[in-house]
């Protein structure tokens, strides 16, 4: 059998450092429940998708590397170096591919983070509409997943003159563990369940995350 080959962990280590510096340095930066994350195993992020921001941001703000799936046309040139070398996976939202599927599991099975938009894309960033991947990948593996949710990274991030003017205020929130009842099985009635529980989840944190913000003004 042919050895699965994992993103590189050193690579996500690196980026990581790099991220947090860059974000400190452009940006003020808080980070909420950051002790939510648990220190050793495999874990899923499921951050909401506002801005170009967000996946940099959330790489230097989580207390341990990340491995994001994102877009694969981000993967060319000198940025998808610069993106393989930081360990992280090249996703096609229309047809995941083996490849990526056994990358992203590869990740977890080996005690590590993977980070899972689960909407898919950019958007309001309200997790009303979520893709069946991020039940998927947590059904498979056991791994808890952890909503997170930005805050001044952009009210809907299409173009680069939608981020946050530097040195402006970003907070990144992350949410209590969610774990999917094991044993549910892997049926399509079984996957539609378990993305409903993370939805509802997701949702409630994005509504506590935004409540304190209005509190706070």
């Amino acid at each position: 059998m042919t050895e699965r080959k994992l993103p590189t962990h050193v690579g996500a280590i690196a980026g990581r450092y790099i991220a947090m510096f860059l974000a400190r340095l452009l940006y003020r930066v808080t980070i909420t429940g950051r002790e939510n994350v648990p220190r050793t195993g495999p874990v899923i992020l499921a951050p909401n998708h506002t801005g170009f921001l967000d996946a940099p941001l959330l790489m230097g703000t989580c207390p341990r590397p990340v491995h994001t799936l994102a877009k694969k046309e981000l993967f060319k040139g000198p940025l998808g170096w610069l993106l393989h070398a930081v360990g992280q996976i090249p996703l096609d939202r229309n047809d995941p591919s083996r490849t990526m599927i056994e990358s992203g599991i590869g990740v977890l099975d080996d005690g590590r983070i993977l980070v899972v938009f689960p909407e898919g894309t950019r958007g309001a960033g309200d997790f009303s509409e979520l893709r069946t991947g991020l039940a998927w990948f947590a059904l498979r593996s056991g791994a808890p997943v952890i909503p997170v949710v930005f805050a001044g990274t952009a009210s809907r991030g299409r173009t680069f003159g939608a981020m946050p003017g530097l040195r402006s205020r970003v907070e990144v929130v992350f949410g209590r563990p969610v774990v999917l009842p094991t044993g549910g099985g892997r049926t399509r009635s079984a996957l539609d369940a378990a993305t409903e529980q993370l939805r509802e989840a997701l949702v409630a944190h994005r509504e506590a995350v935004a409540s304190r913000t209005e509190e706070r003004k």
